[in-house]
């Protein structure tokens, strides 16, 4: 065989050979790449990468930490805390969310931990878990922040966390522990601190993965407080998602959170403000109107147990302000959507054992129509929607917000449109104590 010869049959091995390890290397990725496909993107050339960190401090589970440094990093940056789902990891959220490419936007530095037990789910269930420097998990978590702030200079005053599913249910763990820590949290398909407490070492909560653990606010509030008893300070701000069809941690969650955050913030459960910047999003916001509200929550129609997806993490980074606006009010209004608007209701219900049907009629007062509206307002305790017409409703109980039909979405001036629906009660038959349309106060009639 010729020099020739022999360097052609090597070429194409090496080519044979590049090609089997590249369909590994696919093969591996690709079960990743099913479970977050909207939420991949091609980076730009970066030589950024993530970087495993050890000896952070205090580890008492010995996580593992992972942190992303932006090539654009700000001088003194803000930290992110990004929490992975159970069986995933930092590694793997990282690649498979949009923090790091947010990061390469926005010039903050993300921190990726790693959950080593059986599964890799976090533990948000153990007494120790659940208070303050108690140990286990959080602890961990809270060493690798301070020790980004220590080597990095970072701003101790811009620290924020946000997660999924089990990284959800430590993202609100760890905003109730270390408040004095975290400014902002955003949980995607979480629970609320203290849900998943259990007392037998079991990791698992069946009755508030399944939403039939029901408390009332200040229940739930006085557990988040619980974890650091004495505390006086402010509180961090809480982003809340959910999807309305989420088998895992079922949808009853979102008001639970909902109900805990709007408690510990002393703000009412009416939301100030109600809109969809999406189709399928329903967005309402307690405590203020701005893109800074106290509590944020957003519930997305159809979609299980598979967020952050579809711009999610985007909106996740303005929140917490990271995404250049710049401002620390914590109640600005650079997206306020329709300004102070008219509108009256009148209300009325008729009642019998355990059951009611109610009348809503809901009229424009203003000069201008009213496009895609809809009509927030608190149920009393006890009541819940089990049929409507003229809007659809969600959640069924508490704080819901009825949302047009697509025959009835423009709501001309000086028009009215009427709406209703039927409900169980357990002796509470009273009406809602106000209505918001499109974020405005309405009169009652």
């Amino acid at each position: 065989m010729t020099d020739r010869s022999v360097r052609t049959a090597e070429e194409k091995t090496g080519r044979r050979s590049a090609r089997s390890r590249l369909a590994a290397l696919l093969g591996g990725v690709l079960p990743l790449v099913a479970t977050f496909l909207l939420a991949l993107a091609a980076p730009p050339a970066s030589a950024a990468s993530l970087v495993e960190v050890t000896n952070f401090g205090s580890n008492p589970s010995n996580l593992r930490m992972h942190l992303y440094v932006p090539d654009n990093v700000r001088a003194r940056p803000p930290v992110l805390v990004a929490v992975h789902y159970c069986t995933g990891s930092g590694p793997a959220f990282h690649s498979g969310t949009e923090f790091a490419s947010l990061a390469d936007r926005h010039g903050f530095v993300v921190v990726y931990p790693s959950a080593t037990r059986s599964g890799n789910c976090f533990d948000v269930s153990s007494p120790q878990a659940l208070r303050r420097d108690g140990g286990s998990d959080p602890v961990g978590i809270r060493s690798m922040v301070g020790h980004v702030l220590q080597r990095l200079n970072a701003d101790p005053d811009r620290v924020y966390v946000t997660g999924a599913s089990s990284g959800a249910m430590m993202t609100n763990v760890l905003v109730g522990n270390y408040p004095d820590v975290f400014e902002a949290g955003a949980a995607f398909m979480g629970v609320p601190h203290s849900c998943f407490a259990t007392t037998d070492g079991s990791g698992w909560n069946s009755s508030c993965a399944n939403g039939t653990l029901d408390r009332t606010p200040r229940q739930w509030g006085d557990l988040a407080r619980g974890a650091y008893p004495g505390y006086g300070g402010p509180r961090p701000r809480m982003q809340i998602w959910h999807g309305t069809e989420d088998s895992t941690l079922r949808y009853p969650n979102f008001n639970e959170q909902i109900e805990q955050w709007t408690d510990v913030h002393g703000v009412g459960r009416t939301p100030a403000y109600t809109d969809r910047p999406q189709s399928n999003w329903t967005r309402t916001r307690y405590g203020g109107t701005g893109d800074r509200a106290p509590v944020e929550a957003v519930s997305v129609q159809g979609v299980g147990h598979s967020l952050p997806t579809g711009g999610m993490a985007a909106r996740a980074v303005a929140f917490f302000g990271l995404d250049g606006t710049g401002s620390t009010d914590p109640d600005p209004d650079p997206d306020p959507g329709p300004g102070p608007g008219a509108c009256r209701v009148a209300y009325s219900a008729n009642a019998w054992n355990t059951g009611l049907t109610a009348s809503i009629t809901v009229t424009n007062t203003g000069s201008a129509p009213l496009s895609n509206w809809s009509l927030a307002f608190a149920l009393p305790p006890g009541q819940t929607i089990t049929s409507g017409w003229g809007a659809a409703y969600s959640p069924n109980s508490a704080s819901v917000t009825a949302t047009a039909a697509s025959y009835n979405s423009t709501l001309a001036a000086g028009a009215s449109v009427r709406i209703g629906f039927q409900a169980s009660h357990t002796g509470n038959t009273g009406g809602p104590s106000s209505f918001t349309l499109n974020g405005a106060a309405c009169t009652t009639a």
